[in-house]
């Protein structure tokens, strides 16, 4: 299995308060609250009411270069719903996803799985419905498209046992994708380039969740990644 080790860092956003998301893009409606743990989401929509409309994706506002290692803090507060972690987004025809040339989107997960956009998602807490619930995975998908490229074992517990946050760390290099939670190696796949398209590079990350979901979000670091020889 191939290591890497942390170059230079590229971006940190400790989301210590509303300047911290002030260049940040949101999809769909959400409720953001700072306090010293990080920043608070949940989503603003009733999803009884409103359905998939009530989902929605918060983007960083800056395009990160293709070899990278994603470090954030994560703490789910609520039980049911899904978090997810987009990576290497950018339009079909390697436009900016922000493009006027793309239609909006609102937090509707087919206008980002099979819409405008090419994308890595990774499905690291997956509560949302009873069949995810009784058999936790963490889900890697490619987009256009909605290919299933690989699962792994998630290993945090229910939320009436968690007890402090979670160290998520995502590493792109190329064509490789590993994703630790507390160091522990949770998937580790190589994109081929040829079964479900050329590799995605460069391009934009973001943050999802699902309705009735909530969690903390804090300390996002990103730093070049260099592959050891």
């Amino acid at each position: 299995m191939r290591k890497f080790q942390k170059g230079s860092c590229i971006y940190k956003n400790l989301f210590e308060n509303e300047e911290s998301i002030k260049e940040w893009k949101l999809e769909g409606q959400a409720i953001a609250n700072f306090s010293k743990k990080g920043i608070s989401l949940k989503n603003k929509l009733d999803p009884e009411l409103c359905g998939d409309s009530a989902h929605w994706v918060l983007w960083c506002p800056i395009d990160f270069k293709g070899n990278i290692i994603v470090e954030w803090d994560f703490l789910p507060v609520s039980e049911h719903g899904l978090c997810m972690f987009f990576f290497s987004a950018k339009g079909k025809n390697g436009e900016s996803i922000f493009s006027k040339s793309i239609s909006e989107r609102h937090g509707i997960y087919s206008e980002y799985h099979s819409g405008e956009i090419n994308a890595y998602h990774l499905s690291y807490y997956r509560r949302k419905f009873s069949t995810e619930r009784v058999f936790n995975t963490c889900n890697l998908r490619k987009s256009y498209g909605f290919h299933l490229v690989k699962m792994g074992a998630d290993p945090i517990p229910s939320v009436q046992n968690v007890i402090d946050p979670y160290h998520m760390k995502l590493i792109k290099y190329k064509g490789f994708v590993q994703f630790y939670i507390n160091d522990l190696l949770v998937l580790d796949w190589t994109d081929n380039g040829q079964e479900f398209g050329k590799i995605l590079e460069d391009g934009k990350i973001g943050f999802r969740q699902m309705a009735p979901m909530e969690a903390i979000y804090s300390n996002l670091y990103i730093h070049e990644a260099i592959l050891k020889e």
